[in-house]
């Protein structure tokens, strides 16, 4: 990954249970060309050991503040904080939390993070249980570390440590790592002197997306392959068309859906990709099928059915389409002040896909809703046939139509009861990544099941 290679990570790791994942971020970060040092609290000694880190760092890892094996000429935290491109704290617990927020000293982690420079990213992942991430007195140092101009990469819901369910584990490697690369992106972006032959946000986009790209390919690993499975995907919005000019459709850009594919066609799917209008170059590598209206895209979903293992409906479909379009253009004095138009519903393209579902497929269904309507979206998607469903949330800022990122939640089901996956807004390719990994899952299961 270009954006990592030859920075300088020095990553501190507290005492949590998800100090588990600490060897594989560092293993990450150096497949990334980045070089990392790594500094430990007292507590973080009882989850990994610091012999694993050093080996796959390459470094010696710092434990005390007296320690002789990096004590060389004192003041050795001023110079590990100055060498350091960007610090990464994963995970960190509630207590080194607080120590953060408060400027407190009271471990070498903790001590590093104090002395790096104003210029210097500082990158947060708390881990912890539900109710002390919930605690007052943790958000109020969560904002604080805000403030004082830290990243803070939220926790995600799932099943913890204690055997409870909720919002508290730290995510994985490779999110953490993408995180990390936005922030050393920003980080470039600001930095004076900085001169380029392209517009600025042009070269950081152009940059992190290649950032992505790579490793999206280094995270999905062997397990997440797809090899000789068709994974079949909508994208972008329909027209439906008034006239000979005009028609009704929607802001959908297709960048969700074409993601989706680039990513599936990394993990060596065969990808079928049926696509609604949209201004987006066509992904290598996969079989573009372009259609206009609804009618025309449930056409070419059919022609794959029996094919597809995986299905991803992430097109914006019409929900309505006028019941007699004029095959002429509609003149304005022919119409007078008012026109009425009789509009009349489109082919459920979804419904039609859980109903031609294979035995072993996995469905996956979008939708969008505001916030506290979200359940609406669940039952709307679960009564189509969906395994997975994706939502998304319209009233999130910074996510949605034309944008680069998403604020997505995934559900998938076990029995009657919905399990909730909700995620951070990231780049529409690393929520692909998310969506994928969901589905893999699912299908992996059924075919064991049967195996």
């Amino acid at each position: 990954m270009e954006q990592l290679r030859g920075k300088r990570i020095i990553l501190g790791v507290g005492g949590s249970i998800a100090a588990y994942k600490a060897p594989l971020v560092v293993r990450l970060l150096r497949q990334c060309g980045a070089h990392v040092r790594v500094a430990m609290t007292p507590s973080a000694r009882h989850f990994v050991s610091p012999l694993v880190l050093g080996n796959l760092s390459g470094e010696a890892v710092a434990l005390e503040m007296f320690d002789e094996q990096i004590q060389h000429g004192g003041s050795w935290h001023i110079h590990w904080a100055h060498w350091a491109d960007a610090m990464l704290i994963a995970p960190c617990s509630a207590h080194l939390l607080g120590s953060l927020a408060h400027g407190l000293c009271d471990s070498v982690v903790a001590c590093l993070a104090l002395a790096l420079p104003r210029s210097t990213p500082l990158v947060v992942a708390p881990a912890m249980d539900t109710t002390m991430w919930e605690h007052p007195a943790t958000q109020r140092n969560v904002e604080q570390l805000r403030r004082d101009g830290a990243t803070l990469i939220p926790p995600e819901e799932g099943e913890l440590a204690s055997g409870l369910w909720g919002v508290g584990r730290m995510p994985e490697p490779s999110v953490i790592v993408e995180h990390l690369v936005s922030a050393v992106s920003r980080a470039a972006a600001q930095a004076p002197g900085y001169v380029s032959s392209r517009p600025l946000e042009e070269t950081v986009h152009a940059d992190r997306l290649t950032a992505e790209i790579a490793l999206a390919q280094l995270v999905h690993g062997e397990q997440g392959r797809l090899d000789g499975v068709t994974v079949l995907i909508t994208a972008g919005p329909t027209r439906e068309a008034l006239d000979a000019v005009r028609f009704l459709s929607n802001r959908s850009s297709g960048k969700m859906g074409y993601a989706l594919a680039e990513a599936a066609r990394d993990r060596k799917a065969r990808v079928v990709l049926v696509s609604g209008p949209v201004a987006l170059d066509p992904p290598q590598g996969v079989e573009l099928v372009k259609v206009e209206t609804a009618r025309q895209m449930l056409e070419a979903v059919e022609r794959y059915r029996g094919q597809w293992s995986i299905a991803i409906a992430a097109a914006a479909v019409a929900d309505f389409m006028p019941a007699t379009p004029s095959p002429g253009k509609l003149k304005r004095n022919d119409i007078g002040d008012r026109m009425t138009i009789e509009l009349v519903r489109t082919p459920d393209i979804l419904a039609s896909l859980g109903q031609s579902k294979p035995p072993d497929g996995v469905l996956v269904g979008f939708a969008l809703e505001e916030q506290q309507r979200l359940d609406d979206g669940i039952a709307k998607l679960r009564v189509r046939g969906c395994d997975v469903a994706v939502l998304n949330a319209l009233d999130a800022p910074d996510s949605g139509f034309e944008g680069d990122l998403n604020t997505i939640t995934i559900v998938t089901f076990d029995g009657d009861r919905a399990v909730r996956h909700s995620y951070a807004p990231a780049p529409k390719r690393v929520c692909a990544e998310y969506i994928l990994e969901h589905a893999v899952r699912v299908l992996r299961v059924r075919h064991d099941a049967k195996a």
